[in-house]
């Protein structure tokens, strides 16, 4: 039997709100692919930070897993500070108790702080290596032995050539 045409506007009518309720959801609290999609990640990433502690674990809406909406935001800052050399352990000593009005610059301060120390030794370190290759570049040694001794590797290698055979 053919529907009535105020039963198709019923229907229609209720199928328009269930949809308007399901995009709303989608935007409001959105399923791992779709984070993870906004966020230009793989979901088993969004999967991964939940599971270390980064992002609290989403509720459970018709057996999907849903994120609030301040989840997009924590996730693109755990991307950005992975992007900046900083560990996931750093991200979350950095995110644990932090509530979305609460200010992050003090934070910031701390974390900065010791990361800018470490970046100091790595620079360090970069600069080290650059001055050393550009020396290897002119290398003309005649053996490794040579080479070895030339460099200066290790202490421990020089007090070695002093024990007698």
């Amino acid at each position: 039997m053919p529907w009535s045409a105020a039963a198709c506007r019923r229907f229609s009518g209720r199928n328009q709100a269930a949809s308007l309720w399901h995009s709303t959801l989608r935007l409001s609290h959105p399923e791992s692919g779709e984070l993870a999609a906004r966020a230009s990640l793989n979901a088993s990433a969004i999967r991964y930070y939940e599971k270390m502690g980064l992002l609290a674990a989403p509720q459970r809406i018709g057996g999907q897993r849903r994120y609030p909406s301040d989840a997009l935001h924590r996730v693109l800052l755990i991307r950005f500070a992975t992007d900046m050399g900083f560990t996931l352990a750093e991200i979350k000593l950095f995110l644990s108790g932090l509530r979305d009005n609460a200010p992050v610059g003090p934070r910031w301060k701390k974390l900065a702080t010791r990361k800018l120390a470490e970046v100091d030794q790595s620079i360090d370190r970069s600069l080290k290596l650059k001055s050393l290759l550009q020396g290897l570049l002119r290398c003309r040694c005649p053996s490794l032995q040579f080479c070895v001794n030339r460099l200066s590797l290790s202490p421990k290698l020089r007090r070695l050539e002093n024990i007698p055979d």
